[in-house]
C-alpha cells in the first residue's frame, strides 16, 4: 500500500506557523487596514470570483498569467516587508546583512554550478547590481535617525524573488527548492494577510461554499485541473510540491504531489478562526484532525487511481468532527 507523509506534514507545518504568527501581526494589521472585515456577501462574492477565474484561466494567455502573478506576488512581499521595516537600526542592519549574505552566496554558488548557462550569467550580474544596492542601504543605515517604514528594505524582498525567478526558474536552483520556499512563504503571507479580514460567521461560510466550489471544479467540470496544468509549466510558486516520503517511484523517477496555495489558505483560515474562537489548545488539535483527513485522502489517491481530489474537502473532513465533538462536549 501506498501512502505519503510529507504533504500533510508540510500542511500541518504551515497550519500551525500561520496561526502562531497571527498572534503576533494581528494588531499591526488591523491598524493598517483599519480593522475591515468581510462579510456575508463579500464572502459570497469572493467564492464566485474564484470559481469564475479558476474556470476562465485556461484561456489566458500563459505570459499574461506569469506576468499578472509575478506582480501579485511582489507586491504581497513588498507590502508585508514595508508594513513590518519600522523596526530598530539594530534589526535594520542585521536584516540588510542577511540580504547581502544571501545574495553573494546564491551569485557566486550559481556561477560554478551553471557556467555553460548565459542566463544564470545575467542573473548573477543582476544580483550584484542588488548586492551593492543593499550595501547602499546598509551604509544609510548608519546615518538614517527616524524609525519609520522604510521603502528601500521594502524593496528587497520583491527584487530578489523576480532576479530568482527570471534568470532562474529553469535550473535545479529554482525547481524542487526555491520554488517550495517561495510557495511555503507566500501562502503563510496569503493566510496572514486575508485571515485578518474573516470573522467566525463569514469564515463558515466561505469554507461551505468554497468547498462546494471545489467539488464541483474537480470532479464535476474538471476546471480546476485544466488551470493547474495551464499554470504549472510556468513553474510559478502557486502550488507547494514535494517527493513522497517513502519515496513512490513512477516511471518518470520519484512521485511528486502538489498541493495549491489555496488550499493552505483555506487550511490557515481555518486554523485562525477556530482558534480565536475556541483557544489554542483545540486549534491544534483540528490542525491536527485535518492534516490526519489529508494523509487519509492522499492514501486513497495513490491506490486507487485518482488523478486529484478536492484539497478543500480533504481538509474540511477533518475539521468537522473536531467541532462536532466541541459541540457535543459543551
Amino acid at each position: 500500500m501506498y501512502f505519503d507523509v510529507a504533504m500533510p506534514s508540510m500542511l500541518f507545518f504551515v497550519t500551525l506557523v500561520a496561526m502562531f504568527l497571527d498572534e503576533k501581526v494581528e494588531k499591526k494589521l488591523k491598524s493598517t487596514f483599519e480593522a475591515k472585515k468581510l462579510g456575508v456577501q463579500d464572502a459570497v462574492l469572493l467564492v464566485a470570483a474564484m470559481s469564475v477565474t479558476i474556470s476562465l484561466i485556461v484561456f489566458i494567455p500563459q505570459m499574461a498569467i506569469m506576468i499578472l502573478f509575478l506582480f501579485a506576488y511582489s507586491m504581497l512581499l513588498f507590502m508585508f516587508t514595508y508594513i513590518f521595516s519600522d523596526f530598530q537600526k539594530a534589526k535594520a542592519k542585521l536584516f540588510c546583512i542577511a540580504f547581502l549574505i544571501i545574495i553573494f552566496l546564491i551569485a557566486v554558488t550559481s556561477l560554478f554550478s551553471f557556467k555553460a548557462d548565459s542566463m544564470v550569467i545575467y542573473g548573477s550580474l543582476a544580483l550584484f547590481c542588488l548586492f551593492g544596492f543593499t550595501f547602499m542601504a546598509l551604509l544609510h543605515e548608519e546615518s538614517r535617525k527616524s524609525t519609520e517604514e522604510r521603502w528601500y528594505l521594502a524593496v528587497l524582498s520583491p527584487a530578489l524573488f523576480l532576479l530568482l525567478y527570471v534568470f532562474y526558474g529553469s535550473t535545479p536552483i529554482w525547481f524542487p527548492y526555491l520554488l517550495d520556499l517561495y510557495g511555503v512563504a507566500f501562502a503563510v503571507l496569503i493566510i496572514l494577510y486575508l485571515g485578518s479580514l474573516f470573522t467566525w460567521k463569514t469564515s463558515l461560510i466561505f469554507v461551505g461554499l468554497l468547498t462546494v466550489m471545489d467539488i464541483i471544479l474537480v470532479l464535476v467540470t474538471k476546471s480546476m485541473v485544466s488551470a493547474a496544468s495551464h499554470v504549472s509549466g510556468l513553474r510559478l510558486p502557486v502550488l507547494i510540491s514535494l517527493p513522497t516520503i517513502p519515496a513512490v517511484v513512477i516511471e518518470e523517477g520519484t512521485l511528486y504531489m502538489g498541493l495549491g496555495l489555496g488550499d493552505f489558505f483555506f487550511a490557515g483560515l481555518i486554523g485562525i478562526q477556530t482558534m480565536k474562537k475556541f483557544g489554542k489548545g483545540f486549534a491544534v488539535l483540528s490542525v491536527s484532525a485535518m492534516a490526519t483527513s489529508f494523509f487519509i485522502f492522499e492514501v486513497v489517491m495513490l491506490n486507487y487511481g485518482f488523478i486529484a481530489l478536492p484539497g478543500t474537502l480533504m481538509i474540511v473532513c477533518g475539521w468537522l468532527p473536531t467541532l462536532l465533538w466541541k459541540g457535543i462536549k459543551h
